[in-house]
C-alpha cells in the first residue's frame, strides 16, 4: 500500500534479524494474504525527488515499493498491512525539517526514514528529536555516529564515510600511491571524506598534498582541474549532483592521453551514469569504491539474485525496462536494508503505535548482527546500538572492458573504530 504526494524488550534482536531470508525468498509465490486486525502501519518517507539529490530519489523510492512489496506480500509487520508516503524534500534542509514535520503532524506516520544527502539530514533531524519520532536515514555522513544528532536518529542500514575510508585507505597506500589530491563537494559530505581520508593516509605514510572542494550545483570544473599538483600520485574523487558526469568528462579531456595520476574515485561520481558513455573511456584500468556492486558479480548468491529482480535491475545495473536508466546501486540498497530493519524493530518491540516508539528505538539499539540474507543483500552487518551506526564490508572494483569488476573486498573488522557517543545514556 503506497500513497504517492507529489507535493512534495522482547525476543533476542540477533535472532529476530536471522534466518527470515528464506521466507522472503518465497514470498512471490505465497496466495493473498489475509491480514490480522490493525491498522496500517504507516512510513513516512523523506525523499530526494528533486533538486541535486533527484537521480537518487527515483531510485530511492523504486527500491522503497518494491521493499514495500515484499513485505505486504509476505504478511507485513506483525500481521499487519505496510503503508509508505513520500514526500519530496527537494534534497533541500529547511524543506527537509518541513517534510518531517508534515509526515509526523499531517500524515501521521508511526515514523520517518528514507533521506540521504548529509545536509538535509542535518537540517532535518533536530525537527525528527523535536517530534520525538524514530528517524532512519540512509545516508552515508559521519554525523550519526558522530553524537551530532538526538537519540531518535538512526543509521542501521548503510556504512558511513568514516568507516568506508578506514577500510579502504591501507589498500590505495599500498597499490596506487601515496601523495594524494582530493576533489569533493563543499558541504558536510565532502568534509568528512577530506577529513578522515587525510587522517588514514597519513596512518599508511602517505599525504594529502592538495584539498579541491567544489559547490555540489557547479556545472563546470574546467577552473578547478589545474590546481592539482604534477606530483600528484593518487587523484581521490568524490562528487555528486546532476553535473557528475561533466565532472568526469572534463578530467578525462584535462588529461588527455598524456600521463596521469592514478584515480581512486567514489563511485558517487559516476552514480547513474552509464561507463559505456562517450568520452568516459580514459577510466579504463581505474579503480572506484562501491557499496553494493553496480556489475553483478560472478560469485553473487540467491539473495542478489533475488534482490536485483524485485528492484528491477539487470545484470548491468540498469533497470530491465529501460537501459539508458542506470541505477544508484552503491546506495539504494540501503533503502531496502532499512524498511526490513524497521519490521524488525516492530515486532522486536511489540509497537502497536506511536505511544511505543521510544521502544522502538530501544530495540535498534539492542539488535548487533545482521547476518547476509535477503533483508540485508548487500552484505552482512554489525550494528552499533550505542553509535546508532552499522558496519559491513566495503567493495573496490577496477574497470575492466568499460565495467566495474570487484578486485578487493573488506571485511566488517576494517571499518571499525571507537565510539564517540553513547546515545543510549541520552534522554530521550
Amino acid at each position: 500500500m503506497t500513497t504517492n504526494d507529489l507535493t512534495g524488550q522482547g525476543p533476542s534482536r540477533r535472532m529476530v534479524l536471522t534466518g527470515m531470508g528464506a521466507g522472503l525468498l518465497a514470498s512471490a509465490a505465497m496466495p493473498a494474504v489475509v491480514w490480522a486486525q490493525g491498522a496500517p502501519i504507516k512510513l513516512g518517507f523523506q525523499l530526494h525527488r528533486t533538486g541535486i539529490g533527484a537521480a537518487y530519489g527515483h531510485w530511492y523510492e523504486r527500491t522503497a515499493q518494491a521493499a514495500l512489496k515484499v513485505v505486504n506480500d509476505a504478511g507485513g509487520i506483525a500481521g499487519r498491512p505496510v503503508e509508505i508516503i513520500f514526500e519530496d524534500d527537494g534534497t533541500d534542509p529547511a524543506r527537509g525539517a518541513e517534510v518531517v514535520d508534515k509526515l509526523v503532524n499531517q500524515h501521521g506516520v508511526d515514523m520517518v526514514f528514507g533521506p540521504l544527502f548529509s545536509h538535509v539530514v542535518m537540517g532535518s533531524a533536530p525537527r525528527a528529536g523535536e517530534l520525538k519520532v524514530p528517524y532512519l536515514v540512509c545516508s552515508e555522513g559521519y554525523h550519526v555516529a558522530s553524537g551530532a544528532l538526538n537519540r531518535w536518529t538512526l543509521q542501521p542500514g548503510i556504512t558511513d564515510v568514516r568507516s568506508q575510508i578506514a577500510s579502504m585507505a591501507p589498500w590505495v597506500a599500498a597499490n596506487l600511491g601515496k601523495k594524494v589530491t582530493m576533489v569533493y563537494p563543499d558541504y558536510a559530505f565532502g568534509y568528512d571524506h577530506r577529513d578522515f581520508f587525510t587522517a588514514a593516509i597519513a596512518a599508511q605514510g602517505g599525504e594529502v598534498i592538495a584539498q579541491i572542494a567544489i559547490p555540489p550545483t557547479e556545472t563546470t570544473f574546467t577552473r578547478y582541474l589545474p590546481q592539482i599538483p604534477a606530483e600528484t600520485e593518487v587523484l581521490y574523487h568524490v562528487m555528486v549532483g546532476p553535473a557528475v558526469l561533466t565532472f568526469v568528462k572534463e578530467l578525462g579531456e584535462f588529461y588527455g592521453t598524456g600521463p596521469k595520476p592514478q584515480l581512486f574515485g567514489f563511485i558517487d561520481s559516476l552514480e547513474a551514469v552509464d561507463f559505456a558513455t562517450p568520452g568516459l573511456e580514459f577510466l579504463e584500468g581505474t579503480h572506484f569504491w562501491e557499496a553494493h556492486n553496480r556489475v553483478k558479480q560472478a560469485d553473487a548468491g540467491e539473495f542478489e539474485t533475488a534482490y536485483r529482480a524485485a528492484v528491477g535491475v539487470d545484470d548491468n545495473g540498469a533497470s530491465v525496462s529501460d537501459a539508458a536508466d542506470v541505477a544508484t546501486y552503491s546506495h539504494m540498497f540501503s533503502v531496502w536494508e532499512t524498511l526490513f530493519v524497521i519490521k524488525a524493530g516492530i515486532e522486536a518491540s511489540g509497537y502497536a503505535g506511536p505511544a511505543d516508539r521510544q521502544k522502538f528505538v530501544e530495540a535498534l539499539e539492542a539488535m548487533t548482527d545482521m547476518p547476509l540474507s535477503a533483508e540485508h543483500p548487500q552484505g552482512a552487518k554489525r550494528f552499533n546500538g550505542k553509535t546508532h551506526q552499522v558496519f559491513g564490508v566495503q567493495n573496490i572494483s577496477q574497470v575492466q572492458g568499460g565495467k566495474l569488476m570487484r578486485v578487493h573486498q573488506t571485511t566488517i573488522e576494517d571499518g571499525l573504530y571507537d565510539d564517540a557517543v553513547d546515545y543510549t545514556t541520552m534522554a530521550f
